[in-house]
């Protein structure tokens, strides 16, 4: 069986520090790509960062670039989402996601790719 599941979030002054983490069981991320989500109350859900497997390519949205960074542990099935510099408006439910693809980063976040599987999220709240 295959899931993801999020930890790390909490509530942190603006300014500071979160590391979140994603750990995949059920299968290993050699030709996966995992996909950072946020979704705050009333608004779309954005594509934070990802990382493909395949080339170790990242991307990340302009909200977040320059403060995020992406990371694996492929020996620990573990991706980890540093958040440095964090705002009020960083504010949301943190997603990761799993697709099986070989694309690039960039090329499956700009392209809306489907993902095929969902942790069940960890809320990040910045406080001003």
């Amino acid at each position: 069986e295959v899931q993801l599941v999020e930890s790390g979030g909490g509530l942190v002054q603006a300014g500071g520090s979160l590391r979140l983490s994603c750990a995949a069981s059920g299968f290993t991320f050699d030709d996966y790509a995992i996909g950072w989500f946020r979704q705050a109350p009333g608004k779309e859900r954005e594509g934070v960062s990802c990382f493909s497997s395949s080339d170790g390519s990242t991307y990340y949205a302009d909200s977040v670039k320059g403060r995020f960074t992406i990371s694996s542990d492929n020996a620990k099935n573990t991706v980890y989402l540093q958040m440095n510099s964090l705002k009020p408006e960083d504010t949301a439910v943190y997603y990761c996601a799993a697709v099986l693809t070989t694309a690039q980063a960039m090329d499956i976040m700009t392209r809306r790719r489907e993902f095929d599987y969902w942790g069940q999220g960890t809320q990040v709240t910045v406080s001003s």
